[in-house]
C-alpha cells in the first residue's frame, strides 16, 4: 500500500517540476512562489517534524534546533568553497558575486543547484521512508501522512526543478533531477520492507536538511526573485507558497 500511495508522489513530483518549466515567462513569480514553498516546508513542516523525533536538549537546546543551524552553515560554506573554486580565487569569487561585475564575470555555480537539488532527492527519499513507517504503524497514520507526502511533493518537484535551474544548469539536468526526485519516494516506502528507521534519526536528518533549505529560500531563491522584478506580485506569491503549506499541513493534520 506505501509503495502504490508513493506512486501517487512520483506523479505529482513530476507535476511540480512540470509547473516550474511551464512559467519561464513569469520566472520573479515561479521563484517567489518558490520561496515561499521552501519556507512554508521548513517553518510548518519540517522542523516541527524534527523537534518532535529528535528534541531532546544537549547544553540547553533541542538537539532538531542545532542540526536545524548546522545545516543553515552548512549550506553557506558549501555554497562558499564551491564559488571560491569555481573562480579560481578570493579576487574571483569576489567578482562572481559582486553586482558590478562584467557578464562573463557575475555568473553562478552550477554545483550549487545540483548539491541543492540532490538534498531535495535525499529529503524525497526519507519521505517515502516515512509513508513506509507509517504503514506500518497503522493504516489511519498512513493515509494521514499520505496525504502530506503527495500534496507537499508538488512543491519538492517544484523547487528541485528551480533550484537546478537557477545555477546555470541546462534543462537536461533540471529535468534529470526532477525525474530522480520524482522516483526518491517510491524508492523510499519499498525499503521500509527491509528496515525501519529509528525515529530520532529521521529527525536529526529533517532538522539539518531544513537548516539546508531555508539558507537556500532566504540567501538565494527570494533575493533573485526580487533582483529585476521588486513587484508587490512577487511577495503575494511567497506568501501564497507558505499559505499553500500550511493548509497542506493542517488538511494532515
Amino acid at each position: 500500500m506505501a509503495v502504490f500511495v508513493a506512486l501517487g508522489a512520483f506523479l505529482m513530483t513530476l507535476f511540480g517540476g512540470w509547473t516550474a518549466q511551464r512559467v519561464t515567462d513569469r520566472r520573479h513569480l515561479v521563484l517567489g512562489l518558490a520561496g515561499g514553498l521552501m519556507l512554508g516546508v521548513v517553518g510548518l513542516d519540517l522542523l516541527p517534524e524534527a523537534m518532535h523525533a529528535a528534541g531532546h536538549e544537549l547544553f540547553g537546546v533541542p538537539q532538531a534546533l542545532l542540526l536545524f543551524v548546522g545545516g543553515f552553515l552548512v549550506a553557506h560554506m558549501v555554497e562558499r568553497l564551491l564559488a571560491f573554486r569555481q573562480s579560481g580565487g578570493p579576487h574571483g569569487a569576489d567578482a562572481a558575486t559582486d553586482p558590478a561585475a562584467g557578464p562573463a564575470e557575475n555568473h553562478r555555480v552550477p554545483e550549487v543547484g545540483l548539491t541543492a537539488a540532490a538534498a531535495m532527492v535525499g529529503h524525497s527519499l526519507m519521505d517515502g521512508v516515512a509513508l513506509g513507517a507509517a504503514f506500518q504503524v497503522g493504516g489511519g497514520m498512513g493515509l494521514a501522512v499520505a496525504l502530506a507526502v503527495i500534496a507537499h511533493d508538488f512543491a519538492d518537484g517544484f523547487n528541485t526543478y528551480t533550484l537546478t535551474s537557477l545555477y546555470g544548469n541546462d534543462r537536461r539536468r533540471a529535468v534529470t533531477m526532477l525525474v530522480a526526485d520524482a522516483v526518491a519516494p517510491v524508492i523510499g516506502a519499498a525499503s521500509t520492507l527491509l528496515f525501519t528507521l529509528p525515529e530520532e534519526a529521521l529527525g536529526s536528518y529533517l532538522g539539518f536538511f531544513g537548516g539546508a533549505l531555508l539558507y537556500l529560500a532566504a540567501a538565494e531563491i527570494l533575493p533573485e526573485a526580487h533582483h529585476d522584478h521588486p513587484a508587490r506580485s512577487t511577495v503575494l506569491c511567497t506568501v501564497l507558497g507558505v499559505g499553500f503549506v500550511w493548509l497542506v499541513v493542517g488538511v494532515a493534520g
